[in-house]
């Protein structure tokens, strides 16, 4: 086997960021196969998927490609390898070519490798990445993959991408003696175990390495086709996708069935969100001074809604004064001024103008603000006033501004060196993306020591500068905040999902205690954020990668302090991207998947509830839903044709939320149509 130097690998950032993907995801998770992690240093993951997605190839997530289809997460593709226990002088045979970057991995290992795909367009795209990546050991076949490809067996290993119902007849025929076959198999499409095949002779023994979640097999000894299958055939080629996406399932003590009537029976449902009694949640809540309130998607409007009604109940009858949301400071600094009836702060820009836009820029959204804006006109004393603020840190050149606005007005002459400092940051203003890239790739040294000396001086002179204007000043450093860490944000996006994550969310954790301590002591917050956020990142598979949030924060620095509430439906719509910077869409959600939490909740029968998960009036609902379990996440981009393998993940509710609210059936957000924000007040945050 001839192994081809990767022209990308020596010295460059793709490569750097292939050897963090290897030790993050592949060694620190107890994989050892010399081979298997050779060929994944080795094998350029960002040849095999979209042009446009090849920011995220080293990301442990599968991702989508042509034909509906993804290409699998850099783990399972290594877990199949080793699973299938290939030397090099092997032979084998992959179901399911994909993109080719399965085959790729396994070229670098073995001797020879014959790889299948069924869809036509995908085949040629893999032949022709292999072509040009040199693997010539690796050969593209277009055909039925359940069949196999007799003409080129008997095969040392068979590694199969796809699951099917059982395993195939023809793949054991054509497995030579002493060799192993790898596969998927379960009465599901979506849901199977990971099994291991030896032949001695004549005997077949099985192995079960767990369960997993694949995409179905298709085909004659697979499952039934939608579309006519085709024969196996000579080479043509793919264009993108392996497929498998495998989640560790664990199975419930009781019947599906069994657990939702137990939830039909502890629930408290509501008739509407207006009429919803919120006032046993409220009980429950207690004394918490931080209640974190989240939502399934960026662009449901019952989550908003639902969100409003128990914060304007928070505010009411438990003194909350302060509403934190997954939105940018600046932004959020107009929704703070128009509800507190103050002059916004220059520089003047346009708030919420960015993609997405309708994640906040809704009539849900100005309806809260309004009634916001009406009871804190009742309200002389500014210290009782509710505020608004913002977590997020997207924004680093509006809060670059902001903070030199702040001090041309406080200190001239610091304003000029800020301004010189932060000049280094403003050939990226139009793509804070590309300065990333340019860091991380070395085409430029980066801004990190500037910004950071213009945080650090701010602070320095917080006695004189507070002094003059506090909440200028909280806005002015949390603004310089933003721009430190949205540089060291923008740097990490090209260096790991997990150190990114992580940046983006103990901000949004900094920010949240930098507001309360500002309010003063006994100052009570409600967060809105995603679920993804809100929900403790420990009871969850992306706890189990590395990754915190600001629910896990929250829970580590306020214990029982912190109330989590997550929320959660079957089926709708909502308004989404299909990728990012696109246009709104309104999709259709499909219905829940059969081994989630959603339709546990679906088949209750029961159209919306509040469910309490810390302390329940019954100990068995804990228990039942303790089992790990698939959850849905939708961000601003929706891709129901990928739904299982990019908006789902594995979590123990009860140990993730402290309270679950849940919609069977939820509508779209409505963005606010031009024509409604002519004539608005100057200073309304949604004009134009």
């Amino acid at each position: 086997m001839t192994r081809t130097p990767d022209p990308n690998q020596a010295g460059s950032a793709a490569a750097e960021a292939r050897a963090r993907m290897v030790e993050r995801h592949l060694v620190g998770r107890g994989m050892l196969d010399d081979g298997v992690l050779h060929a994944m240093r080795t094998v350029p993951r960002e040849r095999f998927i979209p042009a446009d997605l090849a920011e995220f190839a080293y990301e442990d997530h599968p991702l989508p490609i042509a034909e509906g289809q993804t290409i699998s997460q850099p783990y399972i593709v290594a877990l199949m390898a080793q699973a299938a226990q290939i030397g090099p002088h092997d032979r084998v045979l992959e179901v399911g070519a994909g993109s080719g970057y399965g085959a790729a991995v396994l070229s670098r290992i073995a001797a020879e490798v014959w790889t299948i795909e069924r869809h036509e367009a995908l085949a040629d795209g893999a032949h022709r990445v292999l072509e040009e990546l040199a693997y010539d050991n690796a050969h593209v076949i277009w055909g039925d993959g359940t069949l196999g490809y007799p003409e080129a067996g008997p095969f040392d290993a068979i590694v199969v991408t796809a699951g099917g119902p059982r395993i195939p007849e023809a793949l054991l025929e054509q497995l030579a003696d002493g060799g192993r076959l790898v596969i998927p198999v379960g009465p599901e499409t979506r849901g199977q175990q990971l099994i291991r095949v030896r032949r001695d002779g004549d005997t077949f023994s099985e192995e079960d390495l767990g369960a997993v979640r694949f995409v179905p097999l298709v085909g004659t000894q697979g499952w039934a086709d939608p579309k006519p299958h085709v024969t196996a055939g000579a080479m043509p080629s793919p264009l993108s996708n392996p497929g498998p996406a495998p989640i560790v399932m664990a199975p419930s003590l009781h019947p599906r069935l069994g657990v939702s009537a137990l939830i039909a029976e502890v629930a408290e449902p509501f008739p509407s969100i207006a009429e919803a009694e919120v006032g046993p949640l409220l009980d429950r809540i207690g004394d918490c001074s931080v209640v974190l309130l989240g939502e399934a998607s960026h662009g449901t409007s019952e989550f908003y809604r639902m969100r409003a009604h128990i914060t304007r109940e928070l505010i009411e009858r438990k003194g909350f004064t302060v509403v934190a949301v997954e939105a940018d400071w600046p932004d959020a600094a107009r929704i703070d001024a128009w509800v507190r009836h103050y002059p916004p702060a220059e520089p003047d820009f346009t708030a919420f103008s960015r993609f997405p836009t309708w994640m906040w820029r809704n009539r849900e959204v100005d309806a809260f603000i309004d009634w916001l804006a009406d009871h804190n006109a009742d309200i002389e004393d500014p210290e009782r006033q509710v505020s608004f603020a913002g977590l997020d840190l997207y924004s680093m050149f509006t809060s670059r501004d902001a903070v030199l606005g702040y001090l041309d007005r406080v200190d001239p002459d610091a304003a000029a060196v800020a301004r010189a400092r932060y000049g280094c940051l403003t050939p990226w203003e139009h793509d804070p993306a590309r300065y990333g890239r340019a860091v991380v790739t070395g085409q430029f040294a980066g801004c990190e020591t500037a910004v950071v000396e213009t945080l650090t001086d701010l602070l320095r002179q917080h006695v004189d500068y507070a002094s003059r204007n506090g909440d200028m000043f909280l806005d002015a450093t949390q603004n310089a905040l933003v721009v430190a860490n949205a540089e060291r944000y923008y740097r990490a996006m090209y260096q790991g999902s997990v150190q990114s994550w992580n940046l983006r969310d103990q901000h949004m954790f900094e920010s949240l205690q930098a507001v309360k301590a500002h309010r003063g002591l006994g100052t009570k917050v409600v967060v809105w954020a995603h679920n993804s956020h809100v929900g403790d990142a420990s009871a969850t598979e992306m706890g189990a990668q590395g990754e915190h949030n600001i629910g896990m924060l929250c829970r580590n620095e306020y214990g029982d302090d912190a109330f989590l509430v997550g929320f959660g439906t079957d089926r709708g719509t909502v308004a989404a991207a299909s990728q990012w910077g696109g246009p709104m869409e309104y999709k259709t959600i499909r219905p829940s998947h059969a081994r989630s939490y959603e339709r546990i909740c679906h088949d209750s029968a029961v159209p919306a509830f509040l469910l309490h998960l810390r302390d329940p009036v019954r100990d068995e609902v804990r228990d039942e839903l303790m089992p790990p379990r698939l959850e849905r996440a939708i961000g601003v981009i929706y891709r129901p044709e990928t739904e299982l393998e990019s908006h789902y993940f594995q979590a123990i509710l009860p140990q993730q939320f402290d309270e679950y609210i849940w919609f069977d059936e939820t509508t779209a957000v409505t963005p606010l149509p031009v024509r409604e924000l002519v004539g608005v007040h100057d200073a309304h945050p949604f004009r134009l």
